[in-house]
């Protein structure tokens, strides 16, 4: 099957299993996003989600955050993944937004990612999420999946290689969406382990199971 038409294929089974598609942190601000997609990292959307509220209750705004330290923010996060790595990104991120954005998230690639604990990923689904942008954040499983699926070749081994390869195929207006679709599809159905085939939208199409 050509690429372009095994995309068009995706797209439509996808949006039609995921017509809802949006992420599934909590969040009310920028602030509020890019401080749960940070704690994010190698931890669950459910777990952060159980954090956030007494965090954001003790540090509403990001000048709150910026006049705090890392040993006060840790005992808000201590039940997420590395927690004392990220209280001291956190800590971080908040004060230069302060000093260097004036208290406002920034909302470019290259602004985001001058911020301490932000990578390209985190920054991605800002732009997508919070900003309305199109972007294509690859995270575990976006990376899973498009590969699975065939959506990427196999010499496509880094998150931005296969960033690159999504964005040529996927047109530009429904990009962050399509994010939104493989993030959701990896998480419930192409899990890691044991994906859930017989009940996939995309079997027919999917290289991994013409493997099996």
């Amino acid at each position: 099957m050509r690429k372009r038409k095994l995309y068009d294929k995706c797209s439509e089974r996808l949006s039609q299993a995921y017509p809802e598609a949006a992420t599934e942190l909590h969040f009310s601000s920028p602030y509020e996003l890019l401080v749960a997609v940070m704690l994010s990292a190698q931890c669950t959307d459910k777990r952060v989600n159980m954090v956030t509220p007494a965090l954001f209750e003790a540090f509403p705004t990001v000048q709150d955050m910026a006049a705090a330290t890392p040993e006060q923010i840790f005992p808000y996060i201590k039940s997420v993944s590395y927690p004392n790595s990220k209280a001291d990104h956190l800590a971080g991120m908040s004060r230069m937004v302060c000093e260097r954005y004036g208290g406002k998230i920034p909302e470019t690639m290259e602004e985001m990612t001058s911020l301490p604990g932000v990578g390209r990923k985190t920054a991605n689904v800002m732009m997508a999420v919070a900003f309305g942008g199109n972007a294509m954040p690859v995270d575990t499983h976006v990376f899973r999946v498009s590969h699975r699926i065939g959506l990427v070749p196999e010499r496509c081994t880094t998150p931005l290689s296969v960033e690159r390869e999504l964005i040529k195929y996927f047109p530009d207006y429904i990009l962050s969406r399509a994010h939104h679709w493989l993030i959701l599809h990896g998480r419930y159905v192409c899990t890691a382990r044991s994906p859930h085939c017989a009940d996939c939208c995309l079997k027919d199409l999917c290289i991994y199971r013409k493997k099996q």
